[in-house]
């Protein structure tokens, strides 16, 4: 271990790393190899054994849930160089902890399978990596499956590479910041992309078959003939793999001077700015936790990526989210299961830290001295779409559910928990229902905690189709305060811009001009743009009054009226969307003692509800855009499937004997969706998802799921 804390000291020579995929395109199974490579794994069992898989569940369902980490060294020409390395899921329903695990990191590993190639998950966690600053290389994995399941000739094996990069540079081109589109493409002269089999353990790139002299030709004629283990010797998959992360991903020294200014808000010109940009280990202390997992022995232990200072145990941070101090009990680096405690660990690293007790994922830390803005906010590309009510089966294990669900919204914030206060029910809200099952389900029944839960219920938004008709008054109780409130759809253009990111919602707490800006360019009126007070759920709260005396004294307590109606509309108490909300007049009391939160927010609250319901309120569903791969004889019933679920087919492409049919489902259809598709299909058709976009609920259905919404909630 002295050889990993002395190298922990030498960041030029760090490289911080994820490995994403689709799902079962061999993530995990190339992790292993560079375990083995590292010397601890035993060459045997590389690619069988799932090393970053040690989770009991993950073991049985064959898929990584969590994300796991592992420090490993490499030496390349004589330089040692740390690998410290990110497992995370394929399974869409775990993408957020991709998304957190791109915050750790500085460079992505993008695995995909010779056989299915660039698949929707591909495209996801490239767009979550390069939403991070994250740069990519390529491996393409289960080569030996073209030479001996498709039996292809190494020309045809070269042109299907071929179309898979060029796939994978138009997704790079398509979601990287033009400052990094051509820097980034990944290409094969220069070493950026690898191809090889994780399972079979070897691996080549153009540079390394120009120094070796092996050729695609010696590749097939070896796996054809069975001779696996002499290929893995004379191309072995650690060797092609880490040289090419070591060449092409960066140091933490470089990745941090472009990465600061996209993922921490506050002002880079100051002296704690350039301690981050610099790396600098003689700096503040400052990181981000990006995961929280229980540990049987330890409590609950951090892992987080340090980006300025040297952080040693027994020292205590500031968490900025939590507004509170915390000692650092112990620092840790990783080793799968395991983590090896350290004396202390530098700015650049990706480190284990037990004592923040409090911490979510996604907190900030820092030196209670210097206190510091926080990170921008993780957030997934996907928002939750289901939920399940929860509740115990024995009221006195209620406590023991409570702890457990605070500890699991610590764990991943993708999964939303709140409580029914009617009914007393835990909600739980996430991204699909496997999301719900491995997350929550299977850890309480582990734990002993026997719970009912309710069927899978689809979380809807609100929205308006035109404006209000005059202005609404709302009253505050004490009749002193009048507000006048007008609502009408936002625009098209602009809702866009929030759903792409283009326009981030996180970052407007106090408009600043190119935000202004970005609005304008994306269709909404200068005069409104300027006057925004609030972004939130993908709707404004725009202050069109003209000079109100005291109104900036209240504009923290409107925005706080805003947000509440925008968490529980009026037709169904669902969360709304895609609304404008303008403050047309008001009269306020001129003592502020008679316009306080208890007096301004029912009255705004009231009146934006109100506004609201005679704005032509609808109800917007989720639905999903989903690819199915299918042979392509049994494409009839996996139409039938679709069609049975209120589907449309938008595309069917098909190629070598395989359909692939582009179809959008609504949520609400597709519960069990993926069990129906299997045994229509023979067990030969898949689906993945591509894209949840909200659609306005049919008129004929609509009035039937308010009803079934308000009935679940105990409303009248």
């Amino acid at each position: 271990m002295s050889e990993i804390e002395a190298l922990m000291r030498k960041r030029e020579n760090i490289r911080n790393i994820g490995i994403v995929a689709h799902i079962d395109h061999g993530k995990s199974t190339l992790t292993d190899n560079l375990l083995a490579g590292a010397g601890m794994l035993s060459e045997e069992l590389a690619g069988k054994q799932l090393f970053t898989d040690f989770d009991k569940q993950e073991q049985e369902r064959g898929i990584t849930i969590y994300s796991a980490n592992v420090s490993i060294v490499y030496n390349l020409d004589n330089e040692d160089y740390l690998i410290n390395l990110i497992d995370t899921p394929g399974h869409v329903d775990f993408g957020a902890d991709v998304t957190r695990a791109m915050r750790a990191v500085d460079g992505a590993v993008v695995v995909i399978c010779a056989v299915e190639g660039v698949m929707p998950q591909t495209e996801t966690v490239l767009r979550q990596a390069l939403k991070e600053r994250v740069k990519p290389v390529l491996f393409i994995n289960k080569v030996d499956r073209l030479i001996k399941e498709l039996k292809l000739t190494p020309e045809d094996m070269q042109k299907r590479f071929e179309r898979y990069i060029k796939e994978v540079n138009e997704l790079i081109v398509k979601y990287a910041e033009p400052e990094f589109r051509n820097k980034w493409l990944v290409n094969v002269a220069n070493g950026s992309v690898a191809f090889g089999s994780a399972f079979r353990n070897w691996a080549i790139s153009l540079p390394f078959m120009q120094k070796t002299k092996i050729t695609f030709k010696d590749i097939t004629e070896m796996t054809n003939s069975g001779k696996d283990k002499e290929l893995a010797k004379k191309a072995s998959l650690h060797k092609v793999v880490s040289e090419m992360v070591i060449k092409h991903l960066p140091n933490p020294f470089d990745a941090q001077k472009y990465r600061i200014p996209k993922i921490w808000q506050g002002e880079i010109e100051t002296d704690i700015g350039k301690q981050m940009l610099e790396c600098n280990a003689k700096g503040s202390v400052i990181g981000i936790v990006t995961k929280v997992i229980p540990d049987p022995h330890a409590g609950l232990v951090s892992t987080a990526r340090l980006f300025s200072g040297t952080l040693k145990s027994g020292e205590e941070v500031y968490l900025v989210g939590q507004y509170k101090k915390q000692r650092v009990q112990q620092v840790s680096i990783y080793k799968g299961p395991k983590r090896i405690p350290i004396r202390e660990a530098l700015s650049g690293n990706i480190v284990g830290i037990v004592g923040l007790t409090d911490a979510f994922s996604g907190e900030t830390f820092c030196d209670p001295e210097k206190i510091i803005t926080p990170f921008e906010e993780i957030k997934h590309i996907f928002e939750p779409v289901v939920t399940k009510a929860i509740e115990p089966e024995d009221v006195k294990q209620l406590p023991k559910l409570i702890d457990f669900l605070k500890q699991v919204n610590r764990e991943d914030p993708s999964l939303d928990v709140k409580i029914n206060e009617e009914t007393g029910e835990y909600l739980v809200s996430g991204l699909g229902e496997l999301h719900i099952d491995a997350k929550v389900e299977r850890p309480l029944k582990e734990r002993g905690i026997e719970i009912k839960s309710s069927t899978p219920i689809v979380v809807y938004r609100e929205t308006v189709e035109s404006i209000t008709p005059e202005p609404i008054e709302g009253k505050s109780p004490n009749k002193h305060n009048k507000f006048y409130i007008v609502i009408e759809p936002l625009e098209e253009s602009v809702y866009n811009a929030l759903n792409s990111e283009k326009i981030q919602e996180e970052k407007i707490s106090k408009i600043k001009e190119d935000t202004i800006e970005l609005f304008v360019k994306n269709g909404l009126p200068r005069e409104e743009a300027k006057k925004i007070l609030d972004v939130y759920n993908k709707s404004l709260l725009i202050n069109a009054t003209k000079g109100i005396q005291y109104l900036h004294e209240t504009f923290e307590l409107l925005k706080q009226a805003f947000r509440d109606v925008c968490n529980e509309g009026p037709l169904a108490k669902e969360p709304c969307s895609r609304i404008k909300v303008k403050i047309v007049d008001a009269e306020l009391h001129e003592d502020a003692i008679h316009r306080g939160p208890a007096q301004v927010i029912p009255a705004v609250r009231n009146a934006i509800r109100e506004a609201m319901l005679q704005a032509k309120p609808r109800l917007l569903e989720p639905l999903q855009i989903i690819r199915i791969d299918v042979p392509e004889e049994l494409i009839g019933e996996a139409m039938g499937e679709i069609q049975n679920r209120r589907g449309q087919v938008l595309n069917v492409e098909t190629s070598t004997g395989t359909s692939i049919i582009k179809a959008k489902l609504p949520v609400a259809e597709m519960f069990g969706f993926e069990g129906t598709l299997k045994s229509a299909t023979k067990g030969k058709g898949f689906y993945s998802l591509i894209e949840v976009v909200f659609e306005l609920v049919p008129h004929s259905l609509e009035e039937g799921v308010i009803e079934r919404i308000r009935k679940r909630k105990g409303l009248e």
